[in-house]
């Protein structure tokens, strides 16, 4: 498989149409289409349904098309990276991040990074908790934020807190009058709406863990691929979520939250290759000790030492 291949399978997706994706590509369409062919045979299964007008992707060409968009992305940044590390004065960093921790703190800790690091050129890249631990070993990101509990030697991990989980409920639902904590038992009962689908392990799994660590076995009526998905899904009352408490900020027309009465949580970790003390890591660090009092958080323990293992 080449990059060019994903190029002109992404082209063909987006424009669903043969002629106008060669036109975007400035090709002739016929080496266009063998390329596509070629593609498929190597995936061994079409991934584009040519029996209708417009084109569209068949159910293994919509998942291969997400992949295809995240290799890209992920190319152009790395690109973009090593070329302003090379012709620019600036020092570039890559910072991973899951989707969830941009409804928390995250934001906060990386525009007061932008303020502290004003020489740093930073990037920012959404990536799965298990995307970050190869993207870290590759050398494509130099620190991830994620939540998902990995031992690899080549990483140290720092478990930044334990967020809390809450319940995610339409405001129709008839558990949505009150405040009082809801126990595990209780929303066992509902169908259960959990995200992401794909890739595994994911918050999914830290879901379904804390339910089967109480002997329980929720229903699940849909797997999200997305957290946007997700909480849309609730909100059109298809079902309840377990979600981490940062996402009340959201405040989603239509969703409502309740505590949970055994307290169940989600961690979250900042991760990096073992022994890197370069000066942004450091600065991030900084960044996040100095912060993390003044929002009532204890300082993670590890961050004040130079994560070296």
């Amino acid at each position: 498989m080449e990059m060019k291949q994903l190029r002109y399978f992404v082209a063909v997706a987006r424009e669903r149409n043969f002629s106008r994706a060669a036109e975007s590509l400035n090709m002739a369409q016929p080496p266009l289409s063998r390329q596509i062919q070629v593609l498929e045979a190597e995936m061994g299964t079409e991934l584009i349904d040519r029996s209708v007008r417009p084109l569209r992707l068949t159910t293994s060409g919509r998942l291969f098309l997400k992949q295809a968009e995240q290799i890209l992305d992920h190319a152009e940044a790395t690109k973009t990276m090593i070329h302003r590390t090379v012709t620019g004065s600036k020092r570039s960093v890559v910072f991973g991040f899951v989707a969830s921790t941009m409804y928390g703190r995250f934001p906060a800790l990386i525009r007061s990074f932008r303020k502290l690091a004003q020489d740093v050129d930073l990037h920012l890249l959404e990536m799965s908790s298990l995307e970050q631990i190869n993207a870290l070993k590759e050398g494509r990101i130099d620190a991830g934020f994620g939540t998902q509990r990995f031992d690899d030697p080549a990483i140290r991990r720092v478990l930044l807190r334990e967020e809390q989980m809450i319940v995610a409920m339409p405001i129709t639902h008839p558990l949505a009058g009150s405040d009082d904590p809801l126990p595990l038992s209780r929303i066992a009962e509902e169908p259960q709406i959990l995200y992401p689908s794909k890739p595994r392990p994911s918050y999914a799994d830290q879901v379904l863990t804390v339910f089967h660590d109480h002997g329980l076995t929720p229903a699940i009526a849909h797997e999200a691929r997305e957290l946007h998905i997700a909480m849309g899904l609730v909100a059109a009352a298809e079902g309840i979520a377990v979600v981490p408490e940062s996402l009340e900020r959201l405040r989603m027309e239509g969703i409502c939250y309740r505590p949970i009465e055994e307290h169940a949580t989600s961690p979250i970790f900042m991760s990096i290759r073992q022994g890197d003390t370069s000066r942004p890591i450091c600065q991030m660090k900084d960044v996040i000790c100095d912060m993390y009092p003044g929002w009532g958080y204890a300082v993670p323990e590890g961050l004040r030492d130079p994560m070296g293992g």
